[in-house]
């Protein structure tokens, strides 16, 4: 038998999404996520292919400096444009964005591994692979959590 305040509490989440999606300004903010997104996404790579292959890093380390790198990037550019959170206090919304950024790195960094010691991925192309696997983690936490209004 189901527990009625779950039930509600999933009845109610189903009601927030459906009349989400029917805003257009959600959808634009989507939009304006994932180009932000797509240019942390070049920094990130660009950083981890350097660390990687320039300067001889372990993959490894080179994902945690190429996460710190592009989530700098991020903030500054979802805080400002994607969101438009600039009201909010930078360093309550800076705390936020990192916490939610490193749960959604510690998944990617175990897609990374897995990609390049099970799968057999070369290291570039497994961390490509496993940024977009934690791209709907991050958007979700961001913007339920460290962006809300």
């Amino acid at each position: 038998m189901a527990d009625p305040a779950t039930s509600e509490i999933t009845l109610a989440l189903h009601h927030r999404v459906r009349r989400g999606i029917r805003h257009p300004h959600n959808w634009l903010q989507l939009g304006r996520y994932g180009l932000v997104g797509a240019s942390g996404y070049v920094v990130n790579l660009i950083v981890f292919t350097l660390a990687v292959h320039a300067a001889g890093i372990d993959y490894q380390l080179a994902a945690v400096l190429a996460f710190l790198v592009s989530v700098l990037n991020n903030f500054w550019w979802n805080r400002h444009w994607t969101f438009g959170a600039h009201d909010g206090h930078v360093g309550f919304q800076g705390v936020r964005f990192f916490v939610v950024s490193a749960v959604a790195f510690g998944f990617s960094y175990l897609v990374l591994i897995a990609l390049v010691e099970g799968a057999g991925t070369a290291k570039v192309l497994a961390q490509a692979i496993s940024i977009i696997a934690a791209t709907p983690l991050s958007f979700l936490g961001q913007k339920l959590w460290s962006f809300r209004r």
